[in-house]
C-alpha cells in the first residue's frame, strides 16, 4: 500500500516481441515507412493495425492490415488497402500533404471506432476525427475546434497540435457533467505558422515545452449530433517533462488503458535538438514511459515512470528515416495477455508485450 505523501510506482514492464510490419518493396505507398499504427477489433473479430503509409515525399496515408497471430504473439501483417488518403484540400498544402498517425479509440457509448489523425494542411499539422463502425468505410467530421476558455487567455486553435487520442469510455468533466475526454498535445511555436511570433503561452503555464494537455467533449451533445464530437472544452494541463528521457517534450501514445490504479498512459519522451516541426528529425531520441492517471479526475497524474519502459536500442529502432525513435499507439489484447503497437525509426512497426510486475 502507498503511504500518504508518497508517489506510487506503475507496475507494469514492456518486453520486446519483434517487428510485425516493415515496407513492402516496390509500393509507392510505402516508399518511406509504415509506422505509428491505430488498431482495433472489426466486426469480424480480428485484429487490425490501422499504419501510417508514407510514399515519397513525406506524403501519409491511413492503411489497414489484419494482424496474424501465432501461438498468441503477433507476428506479421496481411495488408488489405488504403482507408484514408490526403483527399481533401485542407489535409494538403503547397509541397506537403497527409493524413498521419491515426490513434483510434473503440467508444462503446457510441458503438464506434472514432479515429483523431494529423492532417497535415496548408498551416501544417491540425488534429481531426473520423469514424467508422468497420475500421474500412471512415466518414470525416472534420478539424477539431478549441472552445475558447478565457481564463487559458489564449485561443488554442491558433497551434499546430498532435498525438491526440480519446479515452475509451465517458469520465467526468470538470464542470460534472458525462463527457468524452481526449488527450492532446498543443505546440506553442507560432513562429511555424507565422515567422517572427514566437512562443505564445496560455496564462498560467510557464514552461514553453510541449505537453500532454486533456480537453473533454460533452457526451449529451454528441448523443444528440455526433458533429459535436470534434468541439473541444474544459482545457486543462495534464503533464509536462520531467524526467532526463523527455527533457525536451512529451506526447501522448495509444488510448489510455482503464487498469486497477486508474487510466494507465503509454507516452513518448523526447531528448535531444528539434528542428522545424516541418522536418523529419534526425537528431532527437523517442523513449517510451508511462502516466497513471487517476481514475475519477484523469487530468490528474498520480505517478510516472522515471525511466523509460522501451528505448530505441535494436537495430531497427535506432536505424531509419527518423533515428533512435519507439514511439507506441496502439494496445490490444491477445488470447489475455496486452501488446503495445509502435513504431521504430519511423520506418517499420514492432510490438512489445506489456505485463504487470506485480502480478504474483
Amino acid at each position: 500500500m502507498t503511504m500518504p505523501g508518497t508517489t506510487p510506482s506503475i507496475p507494469y514492464r514492456l518486453t520486446r516481441m519483434g517487428v510485425v510490419m516493415t515496407p513492402q518493396p516496390g509500393d509507392p505507398n510505402e516508399a518511406e515507412g509504415v509506422l505509428n499504427p491505430a488498431s482495433g477489433r472489426g466486426p469480424d473479430g480480428e485484429l487490425y493495425l490501422l499504419p501510417r503509409l508514407v510514399a515519397e515525399g513525406n506524403v501519409s496515408r491511413v492503411g489497414l492490415a489484419r494482424v496474424v497471430v501465432e501461438d498468441g504473439v503477433p507476428v506479421a501483417v496481411e495488408r488489405e488497402g488504403v482507408v484514408l488518403e490526403p483527399d481533401r484540400g485542407w489535409e494538403r498544402g503547397v509541397g506537403n500533404a497527409g493524413v498521419e498517425d491515426p490513434r483510434t479509440t473503440w467508444i462503446d457509448a457510441l458503438g464506434l471506432h472514432v479515429m483523431t489523425y494529423v492532417a497535415y494542411g496548408p498551416l501544417g499539422p491540425r488534429t481531426a476525427i473520423a469514424v467508422s463502425e468497420d475500421l474500412r468505410e471512415w466518414r470525416r467530421l472534420g478539424p477539431v475546434l478549441f472552445r475558447y476558455q478565457d481564463e487559458l487567455d489564449m485561443d488554442l486553435n491558433l497551434f499546430h497540435n498532435k498525438d491526440t487520442v480519446f479515452f475509451p469510455e465517458p469520465v467526468t468533466a470538470p464542470d460534472g457533467t458525462e463527457a468524452l475526454a481526449v488527450l492532446h498535445r498543443p505546440m506553442w511555436d507560432l513562429s511555424e505558422t507565422k515567422p517572427g511570433q514566437g512562443v505564445r503561452l496560455p496564462a498560467g503555464i510557464d514552461d514553453p515545452r510541449q505537453s500532454i494537455w486533456i480537453s473533454y467533449v460533452p457526451l449529451a451533445a454528441v448523443r444528440d449530433d455526433l458533429a459535436n464530437l470534434v468541439l473541444w472544452e474544459q482545457h486543462r494541463f495534464v503533464a509536462g517533462p520531467e524526467y532526463a528521457f523527455e527533457e525536451v517534450k512529451i506526447g501522448g501514445g495509444p488510448p489510455p488503458l482503464r487498469v486497477p490504479e486508474g487510466w494507465l498512459v503509454l507516452h513518448h519522451g523526447v531528448t535531444g535538438v528539434l528542428d522545424s516541426a516541418f522536418a523529419q528529425q534526425q537528431r532527437v531520441n523517442y523513449a517510451a514511459g508511462a502516466l497513471l492517471l487517476d481514475a475519477a479526475d484523469p487530468s490528474r497524474v498520480i505517478a510516472r515512470t522515471p525511466e523509460p519502459l522501451l528505448a530505441p536500442e535494436t537495430e531497427d529502432e535506432r536505424s531509419g528515416i527518423v533515428p533512435n525513435v519507439v514511439f507506441p499507439t496502439a494496445i490490444e489484447e491477445i488470447d489475455g495477455r496486452l501488446f503495445v503497437f509502435y513504431g521504430m525509426a519511423d520506418s517499420k512497426i514492432g510490438v512489445a508485450l506489456l505485463e504487470r510486475t506485480d502480478a504474483g
